[in-house]
Order: structure tokens, then C-alpha cells, then sequence
């Protein structure tokens, strides 16, 4: 299939890569790889003409693809290098997946939702984006057999701490996640060593919730 791309859409990107500098997105890697990923092509095409408006979407199974500043911001928060192997939990639409692969990182995903999981799939493929591994599973697990990681983004909000996430970073790693019930404040979780990590928090979000224990997993 033939990507859908044109003047308009790259206008539009660039409008928003300056409206996310304005609100203090300073990280040029993530700004540049936002401004390389086509992100109406990661929604339903009746939202194609907002798709570079700083909005969150419907996508399938009932979740959202995040504000383009939430996306900015915390990958911001993860301090991605190239090469660095990441743990994202919550695929979702495949967005920031993709932002992530852009800036050079060695993705590895996992997602609840077997209809997100396919949707995906095929945009990696049709992009030619290449994360490392994507799986459907329960995030909360995340991916013990592929740890310890770099990095550990959630894109859902969790209601406590995730300590076995946090148990599959590296010494020196860092996490971002939203945690809370209805609404979520953004944290970042650095470790220190094998017991301590050093936490801050970055204000209030609203995410989808994180899903768990599911019959057909």
C-alpha cells in the first residue's frame, strides 16, 4: 500500500514540532524523530486533518493514542541514546514506537490488546520500522527473558508502583510511568542499585489504564 504522504502532512508536522518546542520540549533527537514519523497514519482517517494538532485520538479496543506533547515529553524523560534497548509496555497504535526506532533505539514492546498488536504490526511493515521484538502479553510482567534494560517506557496508567518492571532495569536505568488510578502523575525512576532508585515526579496526566491477568493470555 502506498503511504499517504504529501506537503500538507509535512507542513503540518513542522507546525507542530514548533508548537512542542513552545511548550518546552528542548530534546532535538526527539523532536527531530517526531518530525520524521508520519502520525496520520496512525489513526483512523477520519482524524486525518487533526492528526498534527496536539490531541489525543480513539484508536481500537477502546484506548488512545496520546497527546503529541505526552509523547514528546516522556520520551524526553527517558534520555534515549542510540543503541539503547528498550522495554516499552503498551504498543497501543504503534506511535510511539515508532518515534522510539527513529531515534535509534533497540525496541522491544509488548501490548494487551491483540487487535492493537495487529494494527501494529502491519505499520511497522508497511514504515519499514523495525523494533527488535513485539509480542501481546501482560505488561506488567514485561519482558523478563529479554531483560535487564537500558530504559522502560509505560504508556498506561498503572494504579502502584510496577516493582517488577523496575526490577528489569539496568543499575543506572531509567523508567517513566504514569501512576494512579483515574488521573496519573509522570515519574521517572532511576536505579541506583540492585534495592534503590531515585524518583521524581512530573505533574498530572490521563492515560488509559493498564491491563492485567487476562483469561486468554
Amino acid at each position: 500500500m502506498e503511504i499517504k504522504e504529501n506537503f500538507k502532512h509535512k507542513g503540518n508536522r513542522k507546525k507542530l514540532i514548533d508548537l512542542l518546542q513552545s511548550k518546552g520540549i528542548e530534546d532535538e533527537s526527539v523532536l527531530e524523530a517526531m518530525n520524521r514519523i508520519p502520525r496520520h497514519l496512525f489513526l483512523n482517517s477520519a482524524f486525518e486533518d487533526h492528526a498534527y494538532e496536539d490531541k489525543a485520538f480513539p484508536i481500537a479496543a477502546n484506548q488512545t493514542i496520546s497527546h503529541p506533547y505526552t509523547v514528546a515529553f516522556q520520551t524526553s524523560l527517558l534520555h534515549v541514546m542510540p543503541g539503547d534497548k528498550i522495554l516499552e509496555v503498551g504498543t497501543g497504535s504503534g506511535y510511539q514506537t515508532a518515534v522510539l526506532v527513529a531515534m535509534g533505539a533497540e525496541v522491544y514492546t509488548i501490548e494487551r490488546q491483540k487487535a492493537l498488536v495487529d494494527f501494529s504490526r502491519q505499520m511497522f511493515q508497511k514504515l519499514k520500522i523495525e523494533p527488535r521484538y513485539q509480542t501481546f502479553g501482560d505488561g506488567y510482567k514485561g519482558l523478563p527473558t529479554f531483560a535487564p534494560f537500558d530504559k522502560i517506557l509505560v504508556t498506561a496508567g498503572t494504579p502502584v508502583i510496577p516493582t517488577v518492571l523496575l526490577g528489569q532495569l539496568i543499575i543506572g536505568g531509567i523508567a517513566v510511568i504514569p501512576i494512579g488510578e483515574i488521573n496519573q502523575k509522570m515519574f521517572s525512576f532511576l536505579r541506583i542499585d540492585e534495592r534503590r532508585y531515585e524518583q521524581m515526579e512530573f505533574g498530572d496526566y490521563q492515560f488509559v489504564p493498564m491491563l492485567e491477568n487476562k483469561d486468554d493470555l
